[in-house]
């Protein structure tokens, strides 16, 4: 790793990074924040009862809202997180790469004393830095907040973390692919679309495979289908064997990448 490089990348990205993780913290308080009106809300239950099964399972509503962290789980860890954290890993993986060789800036980092694969390692740290700020910061406000927020409502913390590691695995392996486009491809466009191409169809094929039964096989080629926030949270799922294959498997994406940019021709 060059210190100097991951300083600099930090500093250029710090106002971004914070504002993603100010941002998913605040969304999280907020709604942590409505809780109490909802579950006091009479007859919210038999509502959710009388709504499609299938609707509810694409949200990971089926069991109801009787504790604070299934509905932190199904209302913010089932849609927002996951929009604000793929926001982030794509625009910022095809900053830190693609971005510089579209626009001939990556020559001069290239004319330093540091080998491309230290020079791309040093960006991949940058990005697994900013998303590790974001997640921690989003589960820091979510421990908090409960605490402070809500009063005799069961809270497990420790199957909150657990949705928290295993949302940042995701996002691991996520930004690893946008790393791996961003680190391939010369044009930064390019290199975002199929990053958000890719997510959007994990994203739809789990989705619309969780509300069809014909479809359901869907649900299995889909990526997003390792992050079940609401059964995490209620502690029906063996979190360690995802969190490992996510693992696992964003350090095979990141290492890929570092690989073919170290080989790769580039424009002048």
């Amino acid at each position: 790793m060059n210190i100097t490089l991951y300083a600099k990348m930090l500093k250029v990205h710090a106002k971004s990074i914070s504002s993603y993780a100010i941002g998913s913290a605040l969304y999280l308080l907020l709604i942590i924040g409505i809780y109490p009106s909802i579950a006091d809300a009479p007859g919210l239950n038999e509502l959710m009862e009388s709504m499609p099964e299938s609707f509810l399972a694409a949200f990971g509503m089926e069991g109801g809202f009787q504790h604070v962290s299934d509905f932190i789980a199904g209302e913010y860890y089932g849609l927002l997180y996951v929009v604000i954290l793929s926001i982030f890993c794509l625009m910022t993986a095809s900053q830190l790469m693609a971005r510089h060789i579209d626009r001939g800036s990556m020559a001069y980092i290239l004319a330093t004393p540091n080998s491309r694969k230290k020079i791309a390692f040093t960006q991949a740290l940058v990005l697994i830095t900013g998303l590790l700020i974001i997640g921690l910061t989003t589960a820091l406000a979510g421990v908090i907040g409960t605490e402070i927020l809500i009063e005799d409502k069961p809270f497990e913390a420790m199957t909150f973390m657990n949705v928290n590691l295993v949302g940042i695995l995701l996002f691991f392996v996520i930004s690893g692919y946008s790393f791996l486009f961003s680190s391939m491809l010369n044009d930064e466009r390019q290199a975002l679309g199929l990053s958000g191409l890719l997510t959007i169809v994990f994203y739809g094929m789990d989705l619309v495979g969780k509300m069809s039964d014909k479809l359901d096989w869907m649900v299995h080629l889909s990526l997003f289908s390792t992050f079940r926030p609401v059964e995490i949270a209620r502690g029906s799922v063996d979190v360690w064997p995802t969190a490992t294959f996510l693992f696992l498997l964003g350090t095979v994406l990141y290492a890929v990448a570092i690989l073919i940019f170290s080989k790769r021709d580039l424009p002048l």
